[in-house]
């Protein structure tokens, strides 16, 4: 079935609904917060919290947000090495600015995420299930993605060394804005869009996938 001429959808992002007034909050493992504040240091546990309106700044080690709920939360000058969203459920999540050594989202359910001028060593989207999801303005050194369920992801202005998609869902998945030096499986890129010149790239990868090989 052909495609729609409007194909791939856009996502559909919006901006975090915060209150005009924050109260500053410690952090703690399995808490609800509120319209707070969050500023975090060294190694943090937020595992199974639950963050709802809520600013979040950090200069840490560790940020662990396994099982977690993320509602209308805005993240800004993330300096973290590691940040772990295993199995957690985000609607509305903004990340704007910093750096992350470590982005763990597997098995993550994702509704509305947006980072915006982030740098990231590692990301793993490993079996997470997400729509609307925007990178833009960043810097991915290795983008994870095996059996992901991925609908409405766009990039812009995105650059990475390494992708891995295997086993990748993706619909109205958009990865023309992804300068990516390497692309780990080709096969696995169904559902999404890229440009000429990115096919071009991946020719000999598509070929070795298809038992072909490239003499000249």
């Amino acid at each position: 079935m052909a495609r729609a001429s409007d194909s791939p959808a856009a996502p559909r992002i919006s901006q975090p609904d915060l209150p005009p007034h924050l109260e500053p909050a410690q952090p703690s493992r399995g808490a609800d917060f509120l319209q707070a504040a969050l500023d975090l240091g060294g190694d943090v546990n937020l595992a199974h919290a639950t963050l709802e309106q809520c600013t979040v700044t950090a200069d840490a080690d560790s940020i662990d947000l396994t099982g977690a709920t993320i509602l209308d939360v805005d993240a800004k000058d993330l300096r973290v090495a590691s940040m772990t969203l295993r199995n957690a459920g985000i609607r509305r999540l903004r990340i704007t600015g910093g750096r992350i050594g470590t982005l763990d989202l597997s098995g993550t359910r994702i509704d509305e995420l947006e980072i915006r001028d982030v740098r990231i060593d590692y990301l793993t989207l490993g079996g997470a299930k997400g729509s609307d999801i925007l990178f833009a303005d960043s810097t991915i050194r290795t983008l994870d993605m095996p059996q992901a369920q991925l609908t409405r992801m766009r990039f812009d202005r995105c650059h990475t060394q390494e992708v891995d998609p295997r086993g990748l869902r993706a619909k109205d998945v958009d990865l023309r804005g992804l300068d990516a030096d390497t692309f780990v499986d080709a096969n696995s890129l169904r559902g999404t869009t890229l440009t000429t010149h990115q096919i071009q790239q991946l020719a000999p990868v598509i070929a070795a996938g298809l038992g072909i090989q490239i003499k000249d």
